[in-house]
C-alpha cells in the first residue's frame, strides 16, 4: 500500500493545529503578563549571565524595531497570516504540518493580541518583548513559536511531507528511467504506453 492510498484514512489534524496554537497563545500572554507585573521598562535581570537575560522592551515596529511607523499594516499583516493559516489547516492530515501550522499561528496570533489591546491605541498597540539573548534583538514567545515554525516549514518542505501527510513522489522522468541501463537509451516501447 501506498503513502498516498493511505490519505484517505489520516485524520484531520485541524484539533491539534488549534490547540497547539492556543497554547502559544496562552503560554505567550501570561508571560507577557508576569514580565508587566514583574519589570520596570528597561530593567535587565540576568538568568543565565549575560547570555540570556530578561528584560521589559516595547515593540511598535516589525522585528527588530523596524518600521515603526506602520504598525498597523504589521497587523492587518499578522491578521491575513492567521486567517489564511485557518483556512489552510483544514486540510491537514499530518501532524507535523498541524504543530508547525499551529505555532505558526499561535504566533502570530500571540502578537496580534498585543497590536489590538495594547497602549498606544487597536492596531497600533506595542508587542511586549522580554527575551534577551546576547546582541540579538529582545523577543517574546510568540516570536519564538512563528522562529520554530518558520524551520518547521522548511525541514519538512526539504523531507517532502505534503500537509495531507503523503510524501512528494519521485519526478515522472526518474520513474521513467528506473528500467533503464546506462548507455541503452529510454526503454519505455514495452512498457505498454
Amino acid at each position: 500500500m501506498t503513502t498516498t492510498d493511505q490519505t484517505g484514512v489520516r485524520p484531520r489534524r485541524y484539533l491539534l493545529l488549534l490547540l497547539v496554537a492556543t497554547i502559544a497563545i496562552v503560554v505567550d500572554f501570561l508571560t507577557k503578563e508576569w514580565v508587566l507585573a514583574t519589570f520596570h521598562q528597561g530593567e535587565r535581570v540576568d538568568v543565565i549571565g549575560s547570555l540570556l537575560q530578561f528584560t521589559l522592551v516595547y515593540n511598535t515596529g516589525a522585528a527588530f524595531s523596524m518600521g515603526t511607523d506602520f504598525t498597523w499594516v504589521f497587523t492587518c499583516i499578522a491578521s491575513i497570516v492567521v486567517i489564511a493559516i485557518a483556512y489552510m489547516g483544514l486540510r491537514v492530515r499530518s501532524g507535523w504540518w498541524g504543530l508547525t501550522l499551529g505555532l505558526m499561528m499561535g504566533g502570530a496570533a500571540g502578537n496580534l493580541v498585543d497590536r489590538f489591546f495594547r497602549d498606544p491605541a487597536p492596531f497600533h498597540g506595542a508587542v511586549v518583548d522580554f527575551i534577551s539573548v546576547g546582541d540579538f534583538p529582545v523577543f517574546n514567545i510568540a516570536d519564538s513559536c512563528v522562529v520554530v515554525g518558520a524551520c518547521l516549514v522548511v525541514a519538512l518542505t526539504f523531507k517532502g511531507l505534503n500537509l495531507d501527510g503523503s510524501f512528494i513522489e519521485d519526478t515522472p522522468a526518474k520513474r521513467d528511467g528506473e528500467g533503464t541501463e546506462p548507455g541503452r537509451g529510454d526503454t519505455t516501447e514495452g512498457k505498454g504506453q
